[in-house]
């Protein structure tokens, strides 16, 4: 084969690859597959039919039963301050091994975020989708006063203010900075 009909085989594979995606896709069809997919190159557009493939083919599982065993954790009230901290760096590793990344953690205490994790986090059913790069991320933010005065930057407030013509909380540091993966 020549190398200048590299490229046509290759389309031609790509071509096949996207009526494949779209036949297994088809019980799950809507408006939302065709709207978005006109403006992408091919190899783009498998990509993203394949991961949504694997959305709709994911279960939802409780968060704990991501793993083997099942992540099961003592009640935060049972813990010293020292072995909760040691346990809450193990779960968030943990945690991550299975594509679960938490955000905006700085505000809170490691007892505080612990709680989050086992009280909300760890029973909550969502879509276990394992594709390279995708994670789950997890937000540990209640309110819009708590993102406003810790995690918004200037162009995000000032936003914010304008559309819901509120009085913004001072921006500040977060107090309790972590290098999460």
């Amino acid at each position: 084969m020549s190398e200048t009909s590299r490229p046509i085989v290759d389309e031609v594979d790509l071509m096949l690859a996207n009526a494949r995606l779209r036949d297994e896709l088809e019980p799950y069809r809507d408006e939302s597959i065709d709207a978005s997919i006109h403006r992408m190159p091919l190899r783009t557009e498998n990509e993203y039919l394949a991961s949504m493939l694997a959305w709709e083919r994911a279960p939802a599982l409780p968060i704990a039963s991501w793993f083997t065993p099942v992540m099961e954790l003592p009640a935060p009230d049972s813990l010293s301050d020292e072995s909760l901290k040691e346990l809450l760096i193990g779960t968030i590793i943990r945690l991550h091994s299975q594509r679960v990344v938490l955000r905006c953690t700085d505000h809170l205490t490691d007892r505080e975020l612990y709680k989050i994790i086992y009280r909300d986090i760890l029973p909550c059913c969502e879509k276990k989708v394992e594709l390279p790069g995708k994670f789950l991320e997890w937000r540990c933010i209640e309110d819009n006063e708590t993102w406003l005065r810790f995690y918004a930057d200037a162009v995000e407030r000032r936003r914010f203010q304008e559309e819901y013509d509120v009085e913004l909380p001072p921006s500040e540091t977060p107090p309790f900075h972590r290098d999460l993966p």
